[in-house]
């Protein structure tokens, strides 16, 4: 209803209809606040408008249930999309980014089978790897099939800092090699915003993450 809302909002202003929240609508909907603040160009910081990399963050610290127990929020995640998922002891990455993506751009197409991580390697458009984008690893062997997705939310030389789920059985921030990165994705139905990477993603002597199943 909000996202309908926005859209409405940014129809009758003569603005891109994309149901976002970016700096040229927020600056249409609080033309005061927006008077007072400069944003960079690089976007980022407090309200960075990029919704489906914001409801990952708010998800931070998310867990799997622990022995024979599943957490029911994941599984409502599965639910809400109509996919076929039972225990969260099945790899979950795709299915939360599946979930970020579903919440936030309900207008945007998901990959077929978004549980498979590779299938993400077919959603929206490639893009150069930057701070939103959804990034897909492969896992075990580049010639296979296993692999890992989730968003960038900042890199140093050696790796990207990914903010995911199924990350020691959690969303979480981890280091993956950028030897791993088989490419990069943003929404079709998303601007290229500039959303500025996370302060300190994660710290550049933490181990590099090598199995996120």
């Amino acid at each position: 209803m909000t996202i309908r809302a926005v859209k409405a909002f940014q129809a009758d202003r003569g603005l891109s209809v994309d149901g976002i929240v970016g700096w040229e609508t927020r600056g249409k909907l609080f033309p005061e606040v927006a008077a007072s603040r400069n944003p960079s160009p690089q976007g980022g910081g407090e309200g960075s408008p990029a919704p489906w990399f914001e409801e990952a963050l708010r998800l931070k610290g998310v867990r799997e249930g622990t022995g024979e127990a599943d957490n029911p929020l994941i599984l409502r995640w599965a639910k809400r999309l109509g996919l076929g998922y039972a225990h969260d002891s099945t790899a979950w990455c795709g299915l939360f980014a599946a979930h970020c993506i579903g919440a936030s751009l309900p207008d945007e197409p998901l990959p077929n089978n978004p549980l498979g991580a590779r299938s993400w390697l077919a959603f929206g458009r490639k893009t150069s790897p930057r701070p939103g984008a959804v990034l897909v690893f492969w896992r075990g062997r580049e010639s296979g099939w296993q692999g890992h997705v989730g968003f960038l939310a900042g890199e140093d030389a050696a790796s990207f800092h990914v903010l995911g789920g199924n990350q020691s059985d959690a969303v979480t921030i981890a280091r993956i090699a950028r030897t791993r990165l088989l490419g990069a994705r943003w929404p079709a139905t998303a601007p290229l915003l500039a959303v500025g990477a996370i302060g300190s993603a994660a710290a550049e002597g933490e181990a590099l993450s090598t199995n996120e199943a």
